[in-house]
């Protein structure tokens, strides 16, 4: 899976297209698995005990995933540019959308996600180091609103940005090289844990009756349930914005959404079953560490450190992919003038957008001393199903306001696959509103004091 940087790039970016399609795989799968697979499955059991329904999330969120793939996939290869789903928003709807969708991102959906992740980093640091955890409190200064404290698990989380953010500045090679390095092995960490159920597992766990009878409100249960699954698949998509980066982007951006979307299903699904072999159903309820109490059932003592390990590798491969793709939307937002032109420059050593990059590290960084990314992070998830759904419509506006325009692949199953996609992320948006009205509300607020900036900014140009 080598990647051999040239100078091929990308004509109207100066990019160098330095991603083959292993390493663009790869990206999808980095992206993707952070510290969720690791946290979730014990607060999902204490909503829908039932490892039948488990099981049916984790499959659901991946087919919804495969699904939205297969749609974006086309719109990949339409506009083969960095951007991502700002692009397709532009080109379907018209600049506003995409400078909102790009404004959420920034301002929370990509930083926010990097700040946390960064922050999981440090806590589980802390368990080899146990100085580097959020305990060692560093700085404490009383304000208006109560006390503001930076404690251990920031700086390091903050150091770790910073690393990784020095990495992609110098070269795309060099950020992708530690993308597929780190994503290797946690993967293959991850992979450690069903074979550790099927030498050691004990618990049996039962697969009926799917739906408890003692469950009361189960679809809204099942639905609440699923936003968890839907954030640990969320990045899949990120592929996307590096496309400018990416050889062949026409074909390799659809195989790399289409592969590695399947790979992490098939990841998430063992990992699971893993879980429950490892304990009771009654034992994982509730538990926040999941992936931890497994191990340390399965192989003892040397378990919990183990999981560390692999945590802390997926932690670090997840934001190194992270940073990569998510600094090219600002690099687009940059390039069309509507939010900090200068993140549209291309370093003329390093052929990266090094001003994007920093942007998106230095903002990160803030999230994660301030620490309310977390807040914030729970505000907007409303908005980022809410554009989930207007990227999946946006292939049918385009199949109507661009019919002539190069297709090099063509969404599979379309219109029945790309509506499934829609139809679902449109439930989930539904479903988020009518149980957490005052979370959604507050994140389309958040989401709207885009408009103002977008409208200096337009202004100004």
């Amino acid at each position: 899976m080598q990647v051999r940087e040239t100078r091929e790039t990308s004509p109207d970016e100066g990019l160098l297209r330095a991603i083959g399609l292993g390493s663009a795989i790869l990206l999808v799968v980095g992206n993707v698995i952070g510290s969720g697979i690791f946290l979730t499955t014990g607060g999902m059991a204490a909503l829908i005990p039932s490892a039948s329904l488990l099981l049916i999330a984790w499959v659901l969120g991946g087919v919804l995933s495969i699904t939205g793939g297969l749609t974006y996939a086309e719109m990949g290869a339409m506009f083969p540019r960095s951007g991502g789903v700002y692009v397709f928003l532009k080109e379907a709807y018209g600049p506003l959308p995409a400078f909102l969708y790009g404004w959420a991102s920034l301002l929370v959906l990509i930083s926010g996600s990097t700040a946390a992740v960064a922050v999981g980093f440090a806590e589980y640091l802390s368990y080899f180091i146990p100085a580097a955890g959020s305990a060692h409190i560093l700085l404490s200064l009383p304000v208006p609103w109560g006390t503001f404290t930076i404690s251990a698990a920031q700086l390091v989380a903050v150091a770790s940005l910073i690393v990784l953010g020095a990495v992609n500045y110098v070269g795309v090679r060099s950020g992708n090289m530690v993308n597929v390095l780190l994503t290797g092995t946690k993967v293959a960490g991850l992979v450690a844990l069903p074979v550790m159920a099927v030498i050691a597992g004990t618990a049996q766990p039962s697969y009926t009756p799917v739906v408890p009878p003692d469950l009361a409100r189960p679809l809204a249960s099942f639905g609440i349930a699923m936003i968890a699954v839907l954030w640990t698949y969320e990045s899949w998509h990120y592929v996307t914005y590096a496309a400018g980066e990416i050889k062949n982007p026409q074909k390799n951006v659809p195989r790399a959404l289409v592969f590695g979307v399947l790979t992490v299903i098939a990841i998430y699904v063992t990992v699971n079953l893993a879980y429950l072999y490892a304990l009771s159903l009654d034992e994982i309820k509730g538990v926040t560490r999941i992936a931890e109490k497994a191990a340390l059932a399965l192989i003892g003592p040397s378990g919990a450190g183990f999981v560390a390990a692999t945590v802390l590798i997926s932690t670090f491969g997840c934001n190194a992919a992270g940073l990569l793709g998510g600094s090219r939307v600002l690099f687009a937002m940059g390039r069309d003038g509507v939010f900090l032109p200068a993140a549209s420059k291309v370093h003329p050593t390093y052929m990266t957008p090094h001003v994007a990059i920093v942007a998106l590290t230095v903002w990160s960084s803030v999230l994660a001393l301030s620490g309310s990314y977390e807040q914030l992070f729970t505000y907007v998830m409303f908005a980022s199903i809410l554009f989930s759904v207007a990227a999946g419509m946006a292939l049918f506006v385009l199949r109507r306001s661009q019919p002539d325009r190069p297709r090099p692949y063509r969404a599979w199953g379309y219109p029945v696959v790309p509506l499934i996609f829609v139809i679902g992320a449109s439930a989930f948006v539904v479903n988020t509103l009518m149980e957490r009205p005052t979370e959604s509300l507050i994140g389309l607020g958040i989401l709207l004091t885009g408009i103002p900036v977008y409208m200096y900014s337009t202004r100004r140009g």
